[in-house]
Formats: structure tokens, C-alpha cells, sequence
């Protein structure tokens, strides 16, 4: 029984699942933040926050969102949930079966005969997130698309289309490395198994955020995505995606997936929850151990 789970009538529910959120640190000071059924609703919410200490010491978004599509038979089937004006585009929640927030945040979704788990978790002690996506099953030939939402902005600001965004990349080992503003470090975005790359940048408009306009904020974002992966999965295998400021070696990172696992306490004891819970809040930096406030 996991600490804390949804099934699918809470998760399709979206008045139940957009109020339901999880955050994850690490000891880097970054943090992944979003909804149950990975839809933000917060300027603050992001799949890869870090702490840029040369542009001005505070928290910014570089990955917002990895947008995932289960192709099978040149049909393509989108899990991503995003809010635009007039409703939610791409109603990737409905395809969801399972979240489970233990050991590590898990999503399981079923398209068909397609069963998809996806596991998400921050490296402890670098900025750097891997996302484990294993096909559970599969009755035909599948290929996963990836889509990745930059911001590269404050996590008090938002992104707006511009003239000066920078949508050059540069191949590193099965993947790329880019970023939106020369101010900023580069983003790596890497696969444990060699994908294809196909560069195909574009702004996407007014994606809004619900708890933002609650609180009389403006809510409405542009995300620019670079491009995206795709790759070919059998059933029983698994793809670890990593996104980092630092190039990483590629065919390890299922090695490294596992290793980081391991080191997570699991809460099925009141004294595991206060010391995970606990965690969340240390950040080291600079041979120094720091308390987050908030």
C-alpha cells in the first residue's frame, strides 16, 4: 500500500486531480513540482527548478513540462494535459490509470493494449532529473515522442515569445545540449538508448495556470520547445530521459536511475515520513549545509 495513491476516477476527475500536487528537492537546492497528473497550474510548478546563483541567487524554471506521445501504427496518442484558453488541450489525463507517490513519484497510463509506467526522480546531490519510462506492455510495435517545454525564466516571472531566444543546439552523446538565453547554463537532455533528434523549434501560446489567476496573478505563459526525441520501446524495456546542467555518460543512466532509488527512505514509518519530509529542506553548497525556508 503506497504512502500516498490515485487511481483513475480520481485522476480523470480534474477538479479532484488539480488540486492535488507533489514536490521533490535535492540537496542542489533544485526541485520538480506539478500536479498528480503532471498539468501545471503554478508559475512555480516545473520539472527541473534550479538556483542560479550567477544571474541573480534565485530559484528558475528550466524545464516546465517533457510532454509525452505513444505512437503505434502511425496513430499517435498524446498523455501531456495542458490548459489553454477555452479548456484543456491534449486530455492526456484520461489514459491515466495509477499514481503512486512512493518510493518516487509514478505514473502509470493505458492506451489500448499499451501499458506505460513512468517514474521520475531528482539526482541527490546535482541538478539533474531522470524520468524512467518502462512499456509494462505492448501488443505492437511502439515508439515514445518526447517533447520538451523550456521557460528559462525566474520562478517568479513568466515567459513570453521573443526575438531573442536562442534555438541553436549542439549534439552531446544521444541527445542535445541548448539553452534560451546566453545569460544562462546550458540544458542537457539525454536518453538512455539513442533516439532520434529532430530539431523543430517553435513557441507554444498562452498555456495558463490555474492558481495563478485564483490569486489575480497573470497566469498566461509562451514555453518554447527546441525540437523533440523519439524512440522505439519493446515491451519489458525501459528508457531513462535525464535533463541536467551537466552532460552525463548516456549508457549509464539506468545504473545511475537505480543507484538513486535505492537512497530514498521509504515512508512507511511516522519516523521515515519526518525524516523524508526532513530532507527536503537541506541543500549543500559550497562545502556548506543550508536549511530552505518555506
Amino acid at each position: 500500500m503506497s504512502y500516498i495513491q490515485f487511481d483513475k476516477t480520481q485522476l480523470i476527475n480534474l477538479k479532484y486531480s488539480l488540486s492535488r500536487e507533489f514536490i521533490r528537492s535535492n540537496r542542489a537546492g533544485a526541485y520538480a513540482s506539478s500536479t498528480i497528473i503532471n498539468c501545471n497550474t503554478r508559475k512555480y510548478h516545473g520539472l527541473l527548478i534550479c538556483p542560479m546563483e550567477k544571474l541573480d541567487g534565485d530559484n528558475h524554471v528550466l524545464l516546465s513540462s517533457l510532454d509525452e506521445t505513444i505512437i503505434q501504427h502511425e496513430k499517435e496518442f498524446h498523455l501531456a494535459v495542458k490548459k489553454y484558453p477555452g479548456g484543456i488541450y491534449h486530455p492526456g489525463h484520461k489514459y491515466l490509470r495509477d499514481f503512486s507517490s512512493e518510493p518516487i513519484p509514478t505514473l502509470t497510463y493505458r492506451v489500448g493494449g499499451v501499458v506505460l509506467q513512468k517514474e521520475m526522480l531528482l539526482v541527490e546531490e546535482t541538478e539533474q532529473l531522470l524520468i524512467k519510462y518502462t512499456l509494462v506492455d505492448a501488443h505492437s510495435p511502439t515508439k515514445i515522442k518526447l517533447h520538451p517545454f523550456l521557460a528559462f525564466r525566474n520562478v517568479h516571472k513568466l515567459s513570453k515569445s521573443n526575438l531573442d531566444v536562442n534555438s541553436k543546439f549542439y549534439n552531446i552523446q544521444n541527445g542535445i545540449k541548448t539553452r534560451m538565453y546566453d545569460a544562462y547554463p546550458y540544458l542537457h537532455m539525454q536518453t538512455s538508448k539513442k533516439a532520434e533528434y529532430v530539431h523543430s523549434p517553435n513557441w507554444y501560446y498562452n498555456i495558463e495556470y490555474a492558481e495563478e489567476e485564483k490569486r489575480g496573478y497573470d497566469f498566461s505563459e509562451d514555453l518554447f520547445v527546441p525540437g523533440y526525441f523519439e524512440f522505439s520501446i519493446k515491451k519489458g524495456e525501459s528508457v531513462v530521459f535525464s535533463a541536467g546542467l551537466t552532460e552525463t555518460t548516456a549508457n549509464s543512466l539506468k545504473r545511475k536511475f537505480a543507484s538513486e532509488l535505492k537512497k530514498r527512505i521509504p515512508r512507511d514509518t511516522f519516523e521515515n515520513c519526518l525524516i523524508n519530509s526532513a530532507q527536503q529542506f537541506i541543500v549543500r553548497k559550497d562545502k556548506k549545509t543550508e536549511i530552505i525556508a518555506g
